[in-house]
């Protein structure tokens, strides 16, 4: 049975896990300290128009302005000189530096970059995504398919959209009623109106809406039928999602469970080390391969090795079937890890192209689950297959990770000697300039101590040649590849600066606070919305089932009445027995033999029985 599992014991990691039975499938974490602004609604300023770029500069109350491309802007925003439909007027005539916008998050920061805006907003309910100010867009999600998008857009064409609206089903609102959509409409656009109502009471910049938390995200968009079970392990959250889904969507209040077991829940279900696997570098499959996952500025790169993999006849079929293995775990992996952007991934080198096709169909197949939207290109003939994939929040490494105070983010340090032989060079380009009293040089111990043995008499050539003196000071609040070498005049010198014994010239360096929760704390206090959690006027309409679950025929009284195990032969299938019987010495009222009956039976039976197991797979 899939479950959706929410640990919240440690109020400064949340974490909602979806299983199939023991198997991890996807994971969302939220840290509290720091805060996602994705999705949030807010009211800037515009502070500088760039036409080269085709975009503005928003001051939205963040650290860094965000970046407002041209094409996110709606035409209400324009100057009126040129908010016709039929104008197209350059960045710099349609807006103007100082002039405020409601712009919704669309990225969040990355790096050095700010925060992607847009002004054309979208807000998501149980079953619609509301776009008050967009018009052309709109319809249904791509997911949807068949007879079930027909049938969205019948419901839709009998909702009360205002104008200059548009609308999108998700697929969560496969079969619902019309009744059922409207209520989400409904209640998105008592929560647009707060918004519009809230915009026009302060001036920019401020915090306007924010987004639901982890929580009710969770339910609102990965609660889907198939999941039969909520486990949540604190009382409070639990209180939380029983009142949201009591508003939102009643018949799964009864899915929801307060897990009070002294077993962990997520121990419960043996999934801390599947959890763990998304955060190492190396990630190892069943048959004794590993795939490696680095990122850089660029790409995602994965690469596939066969490592222990042995179990194939020939190279050729350990080199597919470690690679159909590597498939299914990169799909699970992107999921947890919340990978966006382009991904290439180094497949092991296979020569028939037949095999190239099975690995790409197996990843476009484990991709299929996901949310995200992926492309996924062919394997060339270097052996890579490119990919992209929607990045829908911050990664898993972003959330969690800080960057390491010593490599930088490189993962590689210069080695000692190395390190050493470089300072020896930059204080000798010190030495040499004009009226160069004194050299003094910070170092980490084993780079100091390198340098005082065995490279002694270098350093007694250098003050000899130069007239310069050289203190070397083995300082142990660094570490390698971490120095400074400052430079002290002639006549700061005489003037007794640095003249002291050279273990008083030590510099004690500030280790840095590598904890998430004190990077908060150097930022200004978190805002608070003007818009709080709109409560729905009604609880939504409680529906038996979804439309299509209504359409399978009831079971008869005859098959309700079967023994476990036992299905009673319909009129309309009957078993081979019974078939030959009646073509042999009877009508349709023959009846069989009390010795052939049981087998007519058991012949009906298996093949009915396999057929109704097979969805549980």
């Amino acid at each position: 049975m899939k479950r959706m599992l929410i640990n919240a014991t440690q109020q400064e990691e949340l974490r909602v896990a979806l299983v199939d039975g023991q198997k991890l499938y996807d994971l969302d974490i939220e840290t509290p300290s720091r805060e996602q602004k994705k999705s949030n609604v807010y009211k800037g300023r515009i502070t500088r128009i760039e036409p080269s770029l085709e975009a503005a500069f928003i001051d939205y109350g963040a650290e860094r302005h965000g970046f407002l491309p041209f094409k996110e802007i709606a035409r209400g925003y324009f100057q009126e000189s040129v908010r016709g439909e039929g104008s197209r007027p350059s960045i710099k005539e349609a807006l103007r530096e100082g002039q405020e916008v409601v712009v919704q998050v669309e990225k969040e920061e990355r790096g050095n970059k700010g925060a992607a805006l847009t002004t054309y907003i979208s807000l998501a309910g149980r079953y619609l995504v509301l776009m008050p100010n967009n018009p052309r867009a709109g319809g249904v999600s791509r997911r949807i398919e068949g007879e079930d998008r027909q049938e969205i857009r019948e419901a839709m064409a009998a909702l009360n959209v205002p104008d200059g609206m548009g609308l999108i089903v998700r697929t969560a609102g496969v079969g619902r009623s019309t009744e059922e959509l409207q209520w989400d409409l409904d209640y998105l656009l008592n929560l647009w109106r707060a918004i519009e109502e809230a915009s026009q009471q302060k001036k920019a910049p401020f915090l306007i809406y924010q987004e639901s938390n982890i929580i009710i995200r969770a339910l609102r968009d990965l609660l889907r039928a198939d999941i039969g079970e909520i486990l949540v392990d604190h009382p409070q959250t639990h209180e939380q999602a029983r009142e949201f889904t009591q508003q939102v969507m009643p018949g799964s209040t009864a899915k929801l469970k307060l897990y009070q077991d002294a077993t962990p829940l997520f121990t419960r279900f043996q999934i801390e080390s599947q959890i763990e696997t998304a955060y190492q570098r190396e990630v190892s499959l069943p048959s004794g391969g590993a795939i490696v996952i680095d990122y850089t500025e660029a790409l995602v790169s994965i690469d596939i090795n066969s490592a222990r993999a042995t179990k194939g006849a020939d190279i050729e079929e350990t080199a597919l079937n470690t690679n159909l293995e590597a498939a299914d775990e990169i799909a699970r992996q992107l999921r947890l890890r919340d990978l966006g952007g382009l991904v290439v991934i180094d497949f092991i080198d296979m020569t028939v192209p037949r095999n190239q096709r099975e690995v790409e169909n197996r990843l476009k197949d484990a991709l299929k689950m996901d949310r995200a939207r992926v492309q996924v290109g062919r394997i060339s003939r270097f052996g890579l297959l490119e990919m992209s994939r929607q990045r829908l929040r911050p990664s898993l490494d972003e959330a969690t990770h800080v960057l390491c105070p010593r490599c930088k983010g490189h993962g590689t340090i210069r080695g000692t000697e190395s390190l050493a032989l470089s300072v020896l060079r930059l204080i000798e380009e010190e030495a040499m300039k004009d009226k160069t009293g004194k050299v003094i040089a910070q170092l980490p111990v084993p780079v100091a101590t390198f340098l005082l043995n065995e490279k002694r008499a270098a350093l007694a050539m250098l003050e000899e040649r130069l007239g310069v003196r050289i203190a070397l000071v083995p300082n142990e609040t660094l570490d390698t590849p971490h120095f400074s070498i400052e430079r002290v005049r002639v006549d700061d010198l005489a003037a007794g600066r640095a003249s002291g014994p050279s273990y008083t010239l030590a510099v004690r360096q500030e280790e840095p606070d590598l904890s998430l929760a004190a990077q908060q704390v150097a930022k200004l206090a978190a805002e608070e919305a003007a818009v709080r959690a709109i409560a729905p006027a009604t609880p939504a309409p409680v529906t038996p089932a979804p439309r299509r679950a209504e359409a399978a025929p009831a079971a008869s009284p005859a098959e309700l009445a079967a023994p476990a195990g036992i299905e009673a032969p319909g009129e309309d299938e009957p078993g081979f027995f019974r078939w030959l019987w009646r073509n042999l010495f009877g009508g349709p009222g023959a009846e069989l033999p009390a010795a052939l009956a049981p087998a007519a039976a058991r012949s009906t039976s298996a093949p009915r029985a396999a057929a109704a197991e097979e969805p549980r797979r």
